[in-house]
Parts: structure tokens; sequence; C-alpha cells
């Protein structure tokens, strides 16, 4: 969430800026600052009520001992007046903080500088790109490979649950558990801590993230309880941090978790979502900082670095893109898409998003630390997949098919046990 300093401090910046990400802000700019205005302009008739009220109040017991009872009464008449005129400020009050903070969440995140214009994935910017695709005689998609092997099982989910919700057999659930304890090691390799959170969290937890008000359609919600599945792991372990105070030594805190994802993906359709492209549930290894704002864009360049070295380890050809303001997220800041090349499908899918939100993240979740000068600022949050299972597995399969079978690659052989899918 932006904060009222952003805003009134860098009125033509911010609406500049999130011109970038397509939002034409200045009318809601306009609102936020007329209903600052007006609770400022309240506060200082409270106080100012609340001032005439106590020295009022003071009158009353040096009136009673010179015997002016009258002159007392009337006193207290006005202090209950006074009293009463407070109470209607606070209720006044109370309405335009709620019409105010309501106003204020439906704004997104700055993009940063260096962010591209554009409008959609077609507008983003290729970084770098790494691998090499392979060559094959006869590129077979996954979604049939699988069903040669016996490996996943789509029509079962169908039948269990819904389309969406596959079933890993035999070395398919193998191929799984390798990955996430691969992606988990070189995680925990390189500093991050693991944790185990819950699959469910409250709205606070959504609303702490920025997944709510903005992404309700997009999650499950359990009415009964009112909690809603998580859409990724950054859910639940950033809000970890939800109300806390660290103290800048603490800086940087690195999490890692496994968590099954739940997504409705409402409106996906056509061969993009076909086989493992598109799931409503999934598994996925996520990486959180909460980082020190003045080193916060270092610690995204090193996340980026962590999760290209991991794809390089898989042998997977992969490019790595720099999202235009159209294509980001609500809350991100900036945002590095990784992308892995499907040989039968012959385009590019993506794995992983490695995004830094600044502060906006740490002001809805009120996540501070106080620095050398015991000040209280706002700390920074980041978070990258390391990795999205679906599309890995996909383009694992039909990179490394050949006529005896799938071939694992090295690095996760001595996770699966096997060097070949036959």
């Amino acid at each position: 969430m932006l904060t009222i300093k952003q805003i009134r401090e860098n009125t033509e910046h911010v609406i500049s800026r999130l011109a970038v990400k397509g939002v034409q802000a200045k009318s809601i700019i306009d609102e936020i600052i007329e209903l600052d205005d007006r609770r400022k302009s309240i506060q200082q008739r409270l106080d100012a009520n609340l001032a005439e009220q106590n020295a009022t109040a003071k009158q009353i017991g040096a009136l009673l001992k010179e015997g002016k009872k009258d002159e007392a009464e009337t006193a207290k008449q006005k202090v209950a007046h006074f009293k009463e005129a407070s109470r209607q400020l606070e209720i006044e009050q109370t309405g335009v903080e709620e019409k105010l903070n309501s106003t204020i969440v439906q704004l997104p995140n700055l993009p940063h500088e260096s962010v591209p214009k554009g409008k959609s994935a077609t507008d983003n910017v290729i970084v770098r790109e790494g691998g090499s695709k392979p060559t094959l005689s006869k590129a077979v998609p996954h979604w049939d490979l699988v069903a040669k092997y016996d490996i996943i099982d789509f029509e079962m989910g169908v039948k269990l649950t819904g389309a969406g919700f596959p079933v890993y057999k035999g070395k398919g659930s193998k191929l799984q558990r390798a990955l996430i304890s691969f992606f988990l090691d070189e995680n925990t390799a390189a500093g991050y801590t693991e944790v185990q959170p819950p699959l469910m969290v409250n709205e606070a937890s959504g609303f702490g993230t920025g997944q709510l008000p903005d992404k309700e359609g997009q999650m499950y919600h359990v009415q009964i309880d009112n909690v809603y599945l998580i859409p990724t792991a950054e859910v639940p372990v950033t809000n970890i941090f939800r109300d806390v105070i660290l103290n800048a030594s603490e800086l940087p805190i690195k999490l890692t978790a496994y968590t099954p994802c739940f997504r409705r993906e409402a409106g996906s359709y056509g061969k993009d979502v076909r086989g493992l492209n598109r799931l409503h549930q999934f598994d996925k290894v996520e990486i959180v900082q909460v980082a020190n704002p003045e080193i916060s864009y270092t610690a995204l360049e090193e996340m980026v670095d962590h999760v290209e070295n991991i794809i390089k380890k898989l042998e997977l050809p992969y490019r790595i893109v720099k999202l235009c303001g159209g294509d980001m997220s609500f809350t991100s800041a900036l945002t590095y898409d990784f992308e892995v090349y499907s040989a039968a499908q012959d385009r590019w899918l993506e794995v992983s998003s490695v995004s830094n939100f600044e502060s906006f993240q740490a002001n809805r979740l009120k996540l501070r630390y106080k620095d050398e000068n015991k000040k209280t600022q706002l700390a920074h949050t980041l978070n990258g997949s390391s990795l999205a299972l679906p599309r890995v597995v996909a383009a694992l399969i039909e990179n490394n098919q050949t006529e005896e079978g799938i071939r694992i690659p090295k690095i996760l052989q001595p996770y699966t046990g096997f060097d070949i899918i036959s």
C-alpha cells in the first residue's frame, strides 16, 4: 500500500509512475488528498474541542470551592456539550479514515524507474538467455508422454476433483518429490531457512501481501470459516512478519517453503492450459526476503542469480524477462520472469517470478525495523518462485525425451534414484 506521505510529497511522480502500469490515477489521487485534508481538519477540531473541554473541567472544582454552584453547573453542561461534540467528530473521523484507507488500497505499487513501458507480455524485455534448445526428430507433447509412461493421470484427476487437478503416479510422483527436495536443498544452501506454513490464511494475511481485495476471485474461499487456500507460499511466509518491528541487525531475513498452491484460474481456456501448463492445484517452492531498503535491489539481483543457477543445473534452455508496466502484478515494483523452452510445444513457459515489492507490502503488513538511529522504518519485501513445478516438469519431460524413455538430468538422479523413465 502506498503511504500518504508518498502521495502528498510526490504527487506528480506517483501519477506518472502509475501511468506506466496503465493506471490513470489523477482523480483517485485528488480524492485521497481531499480525504486526508478532511481527516486533518477533523483532528484539529477534535484537539481544540478536547483542550476547551479540559480547561472547562478544571474550572468546575474551583467554582464549587467558591460556592458558585450555578456557574459550576453551567460549566458541567459545557463539558457535556464538548464530550458530545467530540463523540460526533470521532464518528465523522472514523468514516473519513475508513473511506481514505479503502481508497488508498485501490492503488497498485509504483513501478521502479527501470520498468519498461508497455501494455502486455509482448512488451516485456528479454534480459538474457541461456542453455541450448534440444533438437528432436519427433517432439511429443508432455500430455501424451505422461500417458505413455503412466506417470501422470489427468483423467483420474477429473474424476476425483475436476480439470486442473492431476494425479501423479510412480516415477511421476518420485520426480515431483525429487524436484521439491532439490529446490529446498539449493535454497537452504544459499542461506534460506526452511519453514512449513499453513495452506490456508485469514483475511488479514490476504490483505497483508496484496491478494485482498485485488485477487479474491482467483482464490478458493472457505466461506464457513472465512479462510482462503493459499495461491502461493509467499502469503503465509511473508505474513509471519505482520505487525512486527525488527532490528536492522536482523536483516536480511531469508526464508524458503514448499507448499501446494491453489488457484481458481477463472477464465483460463484453450491450448495454453493443456496438460501441466495451467493447474488449479500445483506444487511450488518459494523464497522470501525481508530486506533493508538500502540493499533490496542488490538482494533482488542475488535472487535472480540464484534461480538462474538452479535452472542451469536442470539443463533447461531458459530466458529471463523484465516485465513491462502493463504486465506487472498489483503489488510489484520490479519483476523478472523466468521462462523455460518447451520443445514439443515450441514455446516459452513461465516457471518463476522474482519480485521486489519495496515497502508496498510492508506498509499493509505494518512490517518495520529500527535503523541504527533507533528510528522505525518500513522494511522491503521480496519473493520468488524457486521453483514452480508443473511447467518445469513439462519442459523436463518434453526436452529429455528419447527413444528409450525420458532422461533424468544428472543433478536430479541422486534424488529420484533412477536416470530414466521408461
